[in-house]
């Protein structure tokens, strides 16, 4: 197996040239920063690219991206300090075939690689239960972006704004719901205090913009 290590660090990549070479890995190149990584890839075209993920000027992620532009099709490996969700959501979305982290075990990293260069998409053991909530609930920033105020209404409420949206009084949403004029009244403080608000007319303006009550047409 032929690797490529780019990496800013000198020692570290020193180091892990010399662990890598005394387990039969072939390292064809280290380069000390992202653009001599990129040149080193196109020229050497190694089996597997270790990257990593903090570096100055061109940080792992550009290279990343650079390397999917230029159609290269050599398996990344991310090898960080870096345990954060975003990044290995990022690395991930940007084609990246393996998320490992600098602490782990020698003998883990060189199963990591072997599996890696087989196909295989490989994250590091302790990332696991990180990478089972993206792929079921996405990561924080589309979560993020799927929230919105209206995301804190309880259905009633949901239900409540959607009789406001229609200009109708506390008296009336009461008989439609059969529930207390007072019911209605402190569900509507709710509703303004959590869309950040202070008047059911700007709630209800809010929920007309936004769709929140689309209704079937009445005959």
């Amino acid at each position: 197996m032929k690797v490529l290590i780019v990496d800013d660090h000198a020692l570290f990549r020193v180091g892990l040239q010399g662990l890598l070479e005394r387990r039969g890995i072939q390292i064809v190149g280290a380069a000390g920063d992202g653009e001599e990584g990129l040149r080193l890839a196109q020229t050497l075209n190694p089996d597997v690219i270790l990257l990593d993920l903090r570096m100055p000027d061109l940080d792992g992620l550009s290279v990343l991206r650079r390397l999917a532009d230029q159609g290269l099709g050599i398996p990344v490996v991310m090898l960080t300090t870096s345990a954060d969700e975003d990044d290995l959501a990022e690395s991930l979305r940007n084609g990246a075939r393996g998320y490992l982290l600098k602490d782990m075990e020698p003998d883990e990293l060189i199963i990591a690689l072997q599996d890696i260069a087989a196909g295989k998409i490989v994250v590091a053991p302790g990332l696991t239960g990180v990478l089972a909530d993206l792929v079921r609930h996405g990561d924080r920033r589309e979560r993020a972006d799927e929230m919105t105020p209206f995301s804190n209404l309880t259905p009633r409420e949901r239900e409540i704004l959607c009789h406001l949206s229609e200009g109708q009084s506390n008296k009336v949403i009461a008989r439609h719901l059969d529930i207390s004029d007072g019911t209605v009244k402190l569900h509507v403080k709710a509703i303004l205090r959590k869309l950040g608000v202070h008047s059911r007319v700007e709630a209800a303006v809010m929920a007309v913009e936004k769709g929140v009550c689309v209704r079937e047409s009445r005959d």
